[in-house]
């Protein structure tokens, strides 16, 4: 085998798995390219974040998560002074060091941080791709290999918690839904190393499950759940016990939904 294509392989492997399903690669390379701001939509758990973590490194860019929440402030985003060794010094926040040092900024759940976080991101996601430093004065021009990307879940919106269209029309979006059932058993079959067939009555049963969203459950089961409990089938454990764990005890407290999903577990494994 020809040395590239050895490097190739191992750049490949050592990349973060992800599985397409459309264009979206494809979408993300040229929004990258184009130095546009890329907003991802779509249920917990169906392959968001490591479709960002898939994207940068392919594209060699260094990637700044920031799991969004309601106490983060734009001073978490962009720095802050702190007291180090005695003097009082600035230190950069995640999306200042992006836009100082080129890379990917990642908002995850951009909706749960406080609403002078959005304000922060308007220069930047605009023709003028500047970011604002009060504090020191600064007024940083993002570089062409910077690139915003936000992401939430539309299934948790409500009035208090929503991109305001102002803000929602600065970006290129993409949805994303849970994978077709034979993309899906083979990303559960590559992430946890069960065979493929006992991974198919996995995603089969989490049809059954995703489809009791909005009347006894608030959420779906996950891709990521999926892939918890095969691992635990695949390390020994009976497979009641691995879905219980994974599949029923995270997505409910209440006994009689619990119940309610063990015996459709139970009608497909027996």
């Amino acid at each position: 085998m020809p040395l590239s294509s050895v490097a190739a392989n191992a750049d490949e492997q050592a990349m973060p798995y992800y599985q397409s399903v459309g264009n979206e690669c494809a979408l993300f390379d040229q929004a990258f390219q184009q130095r546009l701001p890329m907003l991802l939509k779509g249920p917990t758990g169906c392959g968001k974040t490591r479709f960002v973590s898939h994207m940068a490194a392919k594209l060699g860019k260094p990637l700044y998560t920031v799991s969004c929440h309601d106490d983060l402030t734009a001073a978490d985003l962009t720095g802050r002074y702190l007291l180090q060794g005695g003097e009082t010094r600035w230190v950069d926040g995640p999306l200042t060091r992006a836009v100082r040092e080129g890379g990917i900024c990642y908002l995850d759940e951009v909706v749960e941080a406080r609403k002078d976080v959005t304000v922060v991101l308007h220069p930047l996601t605009d023709d003028r791709r500047l970011l604002p430093l009060e504090r020191t004065g600064e007024l940083l021009e993002a570089p062409d290999d910077f690139m915003l990307v936000v992401s939430y879940n539309p299934g948790y919106q409500h009035i208090l918690k929503s991109l305001k269209p102002s803000t929602r029309q600065r970006f290129v979006a993409m949805s994303f839904d849970f994978p077709p059932p034979a993309v899906e058993r083979d990303i559960v079959a590559r992430e946890s190393g069960l065979e493929p067939d006992r991974c198919a009555a996995l995603v089969n049963l989490a049809a059954s499950l995703r489809a009791m969203k909005g009347q006894d459950l608030e959420e779906g089961v996950s891709t990521r759940l999926l892939v918890y409990c095969a691992t635990l089938i695949g390390a020994g454990m009976p497979i009641l016990e691995a879905a219980r764990a994974t599949l029923v005890e995270p997505l409910s407290d209440d006994a009689d939904v619990q119940e309610g999903l063990m015996e459709a577990i139970q009608a497909t494994f027996g």
